[in-house]
């Protein structure tokens, strides 16, 4: 049976362990209509405009 024939220290296992719970950045893009930014394939938040259309109606304050 394999056995390691040194301890391994704190700071190389935490080396070894520090991107695994790394999340990645959600795809972030410019709304084409108010160029807010927000989700991909998503209707704007902002302005209620999907590919160019008006989904949501937004009352402009």
């Amino acid at each position: 049976m394999a056995v390691p024939k040194r301890k391994t220290s704190k700071a190389r296992r935490d080396k070894r362990r520090s991107n695994v719970w790394k999340l990645p950045v959600p795809g972030m893009v410019k709304c084409s209509h108010c160029g807010e930014f927000n989700l991909a394939h998503r209707v704007c938040s902002n302005c209620g405009y999907y590919n160019g259309k008006e989904i949501i109606k937004k009352e402009e304050a």
